[in-house]
């Protein structure tokens, strides 16, 4: 083919080729375009917009930037529920002082606490055996002078009447190796047998006062645990009056934040996820059922298939290959002489 022909033919596939390559980048940019436009549509659906709400207790604030965003949000609270709160924090002052005059005013409970918890392990330091004996000395000693007294007149007895000097009664040891009781006159031996069994009796209430002695010292703890346990609860407790009245500020704040929920919740409520999805969605399908008619050039289809085309190749080859001249007025000789053909021969 010659020169001239194959480089029509090649320009023809690169212009077309330059061609569908420009359309289909403007298309693809199109197509961006489009789908970057579905996603701020899709955005703008499902963008959260308060809204504002005016109720008895208050009214909610929201404030918004130039993109159109919330940029802030707040209420204001009713007049008469912002004087009432005023005056519970003037009570919630006096109530958090009185708080803290608690420590001060049940101290004492705690002094008497401490006091009894001295007093409660004295009573214990000694084991039962040993307050058991504490208790028949201590009563032996109380009995003391009473029984001297009672052995004074009875001697006195005795020798005023000549019997001073009369001693029966007498006993053999006692089966526990003690010694037994010595002769007297029956009345010494009457005395010494009522001593005998006020001690037996001692004995006997002995244990019982050993016992009780741990039991009184185990009391008087607790009743210094109580007696502190009072004080703590007092201090809590004092803080009752300064809670009561935060608490009903806090009521009264929640009255004023009601418009402000209340506007959160309706801009929520008015956010359309599936419309959103919907808008995003369909405008992707419209880009991309416009991306490939956007991409079709004609005139770089044409000249691509034109350069492919082989009879348009053919005719470039004639129009541009060598020329072949014939001689009108030469012989051809017949062809019945042996299936041959002569050469043309010219005049």
């Amino acid at each position: 083919m010659p020169m001239a022909a194959a480089a029509i033919m090649g320009g023809s596939s690169l212009l077309g080729g330059l061609l569908a390559g420009s359309s289909a980048k403007k298309a693809a940019q199109i197509q961006a375009d489009a789908q970057l436009k579905s996603a701020q549509l899709a955005a703008e659906e499902a963008r959260f917009r308060p809204v504002g709400v005016t109720t008895r207790f208050g009214q909610s604030n929201f404030q918004t930037g130039p993109d159109g965003r919330v940029s802030g949000a707040g209420y204001t609270l009713d007049p008469a529920l912002r004087a009432y709160q005023d005056r519970f924090m003037g009570l919630a002052g006096g109530g958090l002082s009185q708080a803290e005059m608690a420590q001060q005013q049940f101290a004492p409970l705690q002094q008497g606490a401490q006091g009894l918890f001295g007093l409660g392990q004295q009573y214990l330091a000694q084991s039962p055996q040993q307050a058991a004996q504490q208790y028949i000395a201590g009563q032996q000693e109380l009995l003391a002078p009473s029984r001297e007294r009672e052995m004074a007149q009875l001697q006195n007895r005795l020798f005023n009447t000549g019997r001073g000097g009369l001693s029966v009664g007498a006993t053999s040891a006692r089966p526990s190796g003690a010694a037994g009781l010595g002769a007297a006159s029956p009345e010494l031996e009457a005395y010494y047998n009522a001593i005998a069994q006020q001690d037996a009796q001692l004995a006997a209430g002995a244990q019982q006062a050993g016992m009780d002695q741990a039991r009184f010292g185990a009391g008087l703890l607790s009743t210094g645990g109580n007696l502190l346990d009072q004080g703590y609860r007092g201090q809590t407790a004092a803080l009752g009056p300064y809670e009561a009245y935060l608490a009903q500020m806090k009521q009264l704040e929640a009255l004023g934040q009601q418009p402000l929920e209340l506007g959160i919740n309706i801009g929520a409520k008015g956010q359309s996820t599936a419309g959103a999805n919907a808008l995003f969605q369909g405008g992707n399908a419209a880009a991309q059922t416009m991306g490939a008619a956007n991409a079709y050039n004609p005139f770089a289809t044409a000249l691509t298939q034109a350069s492919q085309n082989p009879a348009f190749q053919q005719g470039l080859s004639n129009a541009f290959g060598p020329k072949t001249y014939t001689n009108p007025f030469a012989y051809q000789a017949p062809s019945f002489f042996n299936g041959a053909q002569s050469p043309d021969v010219g005049f």
